[in-house]
């Protein structure tokens, strides 16, 4: 993801996340940190065709991860509603993963809404468990976060189940 995305993924953001949608300046502090050699921060967009022919190409799809030391935390993942069902979250999922690897990290975290289940299914079957709630943390819903884990072994692919979606172009 780039400065120049930034007005296509918020367009998205506000669609699938209406009562606690980040905000721009949120975006830009998240890609302030993920260039150079210090970066601490991955973010992709996915893009595909537009519908209409001479459209030109919309992001479909997005995902972020921050990292501190040995840890990463998944920031955010969304795929437009169009394209449900079609493996791209898994996608992007994979390649948030990837990217942890690289970072080095141990272990990667996150946060879905309790009421997420089609995302915490999508969690799952990568291997990550539930470790806790965050109560009230989706505001200003106040709905509850289920807190997961994955614990990463070098030996093994956590990211097993890596796919792509036939048309869409990801890059960071």
């Amino acid at each position: 993801m780039r400065w120049w995305d930034i007005d296509s993924v918020l367009e998205l953001e506000k669609d699938l996340f209406p009562e606690d949608a980040w905000s721009r300046g949120m975006f830009w502090s998240e890609l302030a940190h993920a260039r150079g050699a210090e970066a601490t921060r991955r973010y992709l967009v996915a893009e595909a065709d537009g519908a209409e022919p001479g459209s030109g190409v919309r992001v479909i799809g997005y995902a972020g991860l921050a990292t501190t030391g040995d840890q990463a935390d998944i920031q955010t993942i969304a795929v437009a509603r169009d394209h449900w069902g079609t493996g791209l979250g898994s996608t992007l999922l994979t390649e948030l993963l990837s990217a942890a690897s690289e970072f080095e990290c141990a272990e990667v975290m996150l946060e879905c809404r309790v009421d997420n289940v089609r995302a915490q299914k999508l969690y799952e079957r990568f291997g990550f468990a539930p470790i806790g709630f965050r109560r009230g943390y989706y505001q200003p819903g106040n709905v509850d976060a289920l807190v997961m884990r994955l614990t990463t072994d070098p030996d093994s692919s956590s990211a097993a189940g890596s796919t792509s979606v036939q048309g869409t172009e990801i890059h960071d």
